[in-house]
């Protein structure tokens, strides 16, 4: 995957043979706030869906696996959310080199 800190991200997705089965292009909104926020939401969305699928099984070992994937969503939603404040308590000072 190709990544730029200002522009286009570019994810190629291949089938099992190595095919390209379609290539989607998101771009950024150039605000790192809003990024982030975005970031936040994807998140959330993540976690929602481990709850919904831990909720729809019995199978023990597969609940504990839903489990920590739904933790590591938490987790990097609350990393998210702590480098927006970051980011509202440094936008108006100005950095001088």
């Amino acid at each position: 995957m190709e990544y730029h800190l200002r522009g286009i991200v570019q994810v190629s997705t291949y089938d099992e043979s190595g095919g390209d089965l379609e290539k989607v292009n998101a771009a950024d909104k150039g605000d790192p706030i809003a990024d982030l926020y975005e970031d936040i939401a994807a998140e959330e969305k993540a976690r929602a869906t481990y709850q919904w699928l831990i909720d729809m099984t019995d199978d023990v070992d597969l609940q504990d696996s839903l489990k920590f994937l739904r933790e590591r969503e938490i987790v990097h939603s609350m990393r998210f959310r702590e480098a927006v404040e970051i980011l509202k308590e440094k936008r108006d000072e100005r950095i001088f080199y």
